[in-house]
């Protein structure tokens, strides 16, 4: 099965202890975890920076890159609240029905996997306001993927560890984040697996 994993730099595997800004090892990111443990072929879509997709060209990408996938897996909505208020739990989720809209016209609703992101916490990058909004973000992913027909994970749910600054990825977050997502794309997977 090819699968697809789009989204900032949480799936990129950011790792924000290096000086530079550096990038975790294959061993440690989440996508990697995942194709060694399922044996499916992970494609690691994540950008640094990357926000929801809502410029022509941005949502050209995501289409592009989506075309030979069987499944799409879509982990995105922090940096879009990290702008802080006015922007909102609400508007992520406008912005990323508009981002689905073009997609869904050129693949199944069943082939989606819409991802709540854990929550952010208080840290080096975060403040209350941007931690209440990303607890909400879920939430409003859950009711906008019910309304379109997508599959939709909380991946609040998996105790994902954040590093110092509220919004990346420990390593152990790492590991709980393929674990989680794994379970929710099982079921999903299920009709790609070969016949006996």
């Amino acid at each position: 099965m090819k699968l697809l994993c789009y989204g900032d730099s949480n799936t990129y595997g950011f790792d924000p202890r290096s000086f530079f800004g550096g990038r975790y090892p294959a061993e440690v990111r989440w996508t990697d975890l995942l194709a060694r443990e399922t044996g499916w072929e992970v494609q690691n879509a994540g950008e640094n920076g990357r926000e929801i997709p809502r410029r022509s060209w941005e949502i050209d990408d995501l289409l592009h890159r989506a075309e030979g996938a069987d499944l799409v897996t879509l982990l995105l909505g922090g940096n879009d609240l990290l702008q802080g208020p006015p922007f909102a739990a609400e508007d992520a989720a406008a912005r990323m029905e508009a981002c689905l809209t073009p997609l869904l016209a050129r693949r199944a609703p069943a082939s989606i996997l819409l991802v709540g992101p854990p929550p952010m916490t208080l840290g080096a990058w975060t403040n209350q306001a941007v931690c209440l909004q990303s607890r909400r973000l879920a939430p409003c992913y859950r009711a906008l993927a019910e309304g379109l027909g997508l599959s939709f994970a909380d991946g609040g749910q998996w105790g994902v560890e954040l590093l110092f600054d509220g919004v990346h990825f420990s390593p152990a977050g790492h590991r709980a984040y393929a674990a989680g997502i794994q379970k929710a794309l099982s079921p999903l997977a299920k009709r790609f697996a070969p016949s006996p």
